[in-house]
């Protein structure tokens, strides 16, 4: 009983805060706010009833709302509310659809494609574009959008125009925000500015002094809504960016949040959980879907042990549809623009650019790559570009492993690469033992036989003893270098060994003819048995 009432009260707070995000989150797309509440009612539910984490919240997501907007943009110019509406179920639809795909196809591995550091320079700079984006909902003004630098230049023309009136209620509500937050960080501080934000409107009037109001919303169900088939080709590229990055945030955020004693995230299980919320909001009036950290952080920091909570949430949804939604017409746009402002700035992680830097300076340089894809090729392209920079990382890391040549710890028996910061150690005079790293396939086969043969020239061996310990695989392409590589060393009397074989890079072996040329007496257990049959022949 104490467990349902922590998942009560985890579930009221969660809702005191998301569904004044949620509503925000739609204004991101260009949605009406309404369908912000649905997205925080029917994907919650369904992912409550299916997913594999006790406390993973699923709604709307500032990174998904962004990639939204931009997709519907796309495919209706004019803004008809008939036609968006079409639209958003449309593009929903196949966000599920492609998310239950790829869970069939046992894909959940794919979240992996994007790095920890290219997704920080993306999350970046969806940030920035979805705080300039609501920057003149602020400012009372309006610019036609272009693009990330033509909008600031377009903002800058219309600066003379802005409302002091619509500024200021910003501005309270800014200070409102950021002072809760840093006073009781994950408190119902959105619900507390929407609130203030509604009577303040009512009591002074602010839509007669020009103050743009949410305006009328739908009481009570979602109506239903169907895809239109013919909106499937457009709109399919964006989708599959959509479903990547749902799936990505929602895999994240769960594990983020697991504890010790809550079962392990399952990928795939994650896949059809929200692949099937997405699916059934797309059907009443939901935009597309994900697990979102900052929600999730708020319902673990209220108590929740299960998904209760998520049920909770969506209860008060339900209720906000049936009960609240005429209050919620005197709500200014620019407190949702100040709410958005203030969840979107945690994307932006300067430290996190710092940290990686002071790390590994190439994945610096790929963080910073994505995040100006994201400025300059617009958000959907962004993550084309976020993710084709992770495939390029990973290339350029596996295109020139190291071959280490290796040496003896002098009166131990510890072998090691041979470096400055241990002179001593032993070398053997005639044997070279190298130990090259990672897989040997068509992309490295080349350049680590062109390493392996300056070292030969280097050293000048009678042998060659490639030590294979820390070869998972050897690929075709590899196994055709190898073969060429004791050709080669044939031709100058050198011998090559080979030792350490995996059992798969040793299966590799024993269908080949190389294994004929090398015989038993050149194929040894480690690199211990190459030192002790070489020295005594």
């Amino acid at each position: 009983m104490s467990s349902l009432r922590l998942d009560i009260v985890a579930g009221l707070t969660a809702a005191a805060v998301v569904l004044p995000k949620a509503m925000a989150y739609a204004t991101v797309a260009g949605l009406p706010v309404a369908v912000g509440l649905y997205t925080a009612f029917v994907p919650m539910v369904v992912y409550a009833l299916l997913g594999s984490s006790r406390v993973l919240s699923v709604s709307s997501t500032t990174t998904l709302a962004i990639l939204a907007g931009t997709q519907l943009g796309l495919v209706v110019p004019d803004g008809d509310p008939a036609r968006l509406l079409t639209a958003t179920a449309t593009l929903t639809a196949l966000v599920g659809a492609l998310l239950i795909l790829a869970a069939l196809l046992r894909l959940g591995f794919v979240a992996n494609f994007i790095s920890t550091s290219v997704l920080t320079g993306f999350k970046a700079g969806i940030g920035l574009v979805i705080i300039l984006d609501q920057v003149p909902k602020l400012l009372g003004v309006h610019i036609h959008k272009e693009g990330f630098f033509r909008d600031v230049f377009s903002l800058a023309k219309v600066l003379p125009d802005t409302s002091l009136l619509t500024l200021g209620i910003a501005a309270i509500t800014l200070i409102v925000l950021i002072g809760m937050e840093r006073l009781k960080p994950h408190s119902p501080a959105p619900l507390l500015a929407v609130s203030g934000g509604i009577a303040a409107a009512w009591y002074f009037g602010f839509g007669a002094h020009g103050v743009a109001l949410v305006g009328s919303i739908p009481q009570g169900l979602p109506a239903l809504t169907l895809p239109d088939v013919t909106l499937v080709e457009k709109l399919l590229p964006g989708a599959l960016g959509i479903a990547l990055m749902s799936f990505t945030e929602s895999i994240a955020a769960g594990r983020a949040f697991v504890s010790q004693q809550d079962p392990p995230i399952h990928a795939n299980r994650e896949l059809v959980a929200t692949g099937a919320a997405n699916l059934a909001g797309a059907l009443l009036g939901s935009m597309p879907a994900g697990g979102g950290t900052s929600q999730t952080a708020v319902v673990r920091a209220a108590g929740a042990r299960s998904q209760k909570a998520s049920l909770v949430a969506a209860a008060m949804a339900l209720a906000t549809m049936l009960l609240l939604a005429p209050l919620l017409a005197q709500l200014p746009f620019a407190v949702l623009a100040a709410v958005v402002i203030v969840y979107s700035v945690g994307l932006i992680q300067p430290k996190e650019f710092l940290a990686i830097r002071q790390v590994r300076t190439m994945e610096f340089r790929w963080a910073v790559i994505a995040f100006l894809g994201v400025l300059v090729f617009g958000t959907l392209q962004g993550i084309v570009v976020a993710i084709i920079v992770s495939l390029i990382g990973l290339t350029s890391q596996t295109a020139n492993p190291p071959v280490y040549v290796i040496g003896r710890k002098r009166n131990e028996d510890v072998l090691r690469p041979l470096t400055p910061d241990h002179p001593d150690d032993e070398s053997f005079p005639g044997l070279l033992i190298l130990r090259p790293e990672g897989r040997i396939y068509f992309v490295n086969a080349p350049t680590v036989m062109e390493h392996i043969l300056r070292l030969v020239k280097d050293h000048a061996p009678q042998v060659v003893a490639l030590d294979m310990s820390r070869v998972f695989d050897i690929e075709y392409s590899g196994l055709q270098a190898l073969t060429e590589l004791e050709r080669q060393l044939a031709k100058q009397g050198i011998e090559l060994w080979l030792a350490g074989l995996n059992p798969k890079a040793l299966d590799v072996m024993r269908h080949s003819p190389m294994i004929q040329t090398l015989g038993e007496g050149r194929m040894l257990p480690n690199a211990r048995a190459v030192i002790h049959r070489f020295q005594s022949r």
